[in-house]
């Protein structure tokens, strides 16, 4: 399995998946201001991994800052790296955790806050690899024997530290002995189905058919699919969900053919402060994304384009959403609070 992201005593080393799959590039992060880069250009995206990449950066940045200014620093560490991707709540769930931390520890020898901090970056990236698989263990009974799995984007190891939340309940799946395979979308523009999802599923053997976005419709209607699997950068109450734009096409087509559709995140992906989805703040992605294909125009010159990078599918369109602490179901407004609980 692909190592998405590392602490080595030479910086923080990433895949660049900007480059997948043609080129498999590591980057090696050293600054904070290099992680923040590394984040909002998405050679590290999805929101499991780019929690691990926030705690890291704000480990980073603690080991580089002047001791003498380090308060009025940390801040700056820290709103430097929240600035990046606004959708994707676990980034500000690790920047918080760091912040507790870091306030704990007040009065401390700067080399203890130093080994703490970097400590605990540590530790966020391997609970995530240990969420994941527990995200998997419950997500895996609920695919169907036999059947195909469609998923949208990329939520695999690629998104995470390690192991993935949807592609680690089809992995799961898989290793529980099931008879599936995957469609996987294509995920325009930026084609995360295409140049990820397929890349990571094909190195571990794992049968896989990619599909263009406007296929979904036809296949779920085939009856090939057993159900479909995704991820999600927020999570909001009522249990409306943030990811990938184009997954709420998804999930409606697969309710008019009577597909079940899962949603597999962590805990920390919940954001329970907002009532429902249309309060989660949706990313704007550079216009060249839509116009140009690795660079390549394809459209007029002077196109005007929206380009969101995620929609939120309703609840309603939502079969369970897969934790690592169970499978919640509605009415989420009793499920998800219930189960972050726990």
């Amino acid at each position: 399995m692909v190592e998405t992201i590392q602490w080595t005593d030479a910086g923080v080393v990433m895949i660049d998946q900007t480059r997948l799959p043609r080129v498999e590039e590591f980057v090696t992060c050293t600054t904070y201001e290099e992680m923040a880069h590394a984040i909002k250009t998405m050679v590290i995206r999805g929101a499991p991994a780019i929690g691990v990449a926030a705690a890291m950066g704000v480990a980073l940045g603690v080991l580089k800052a002047d001791p003498a200014q380090l308060d009025a620093e940390f801040e700056v560490i820290c709103s430097t790296l929240a600035a990046t991707r606004p959708t994707a709540v676990n980034l500000f769930w690790a920047i918080d955790r760091m912040k507790k931390l870091y306030t704990s520890m007040q009065g401390q020898p700067i080399e203890a806050l130093r080994e703490a901090m970097v400590k605990e970056a540590k530790l966020v990236y391997l609970e995530d690899i240990a969420i994941n698989e527990a995200i998997g263990a419950h997500g895996a009974p609920l695919v169907p024997d036999g059947k195909t799995v469609l998923t949208h984007c990329n939520a695999g190891a690629l998104a995470t530290a390690g192991f993935g939340t949807a592609l680690g309940v089809i992995r799961a799946a898989v290793n529980a002995g099931k008879n599936i395979d995957v469609f996987a979308d294509e995920t325009r523009p930026f084609l995360q189905g295409a140049r990820l999802t397929v890349w990571e599923l094909q190195q571990d053997n794992i049968p896989v058919k990619l599909i263009t976005d406007n296929m979904a419709g036809h296949f779920l209607k085939s009856g090939r699919i057993g159900c479909v699997v995704v991820g999600a950068d927020r999570i909001a109450r009522n249990g409306d969900v943030a990811n990938k734009v184009g997954t709420y096409g998804v999930a409606v087509l697969a309710k008019e053919n009577g597909v079940p559709f899962y949603v597999a995140a962590p805990i920390s992906t919940l954001d329970l402060t907002l009532d429902h989805g249309d309060q989660i703040p949706i990313e704007q992605r550079p216009s060249t994304e839509v116009t140009e294909v690795f660079g390549v125009p394809v459209a007029p010159e002077n196109t005007q384009v929206e380009n969101p990078a995620f929609d939120v599918t309703p609840n309603r369109y939502v079969t369970g959403i897969i934790t690592e602490k169970g499978v919640a179901r509605p009415p989420y407004e009793e499920s998800l609070p219930r189960l972050a609980q726990e």
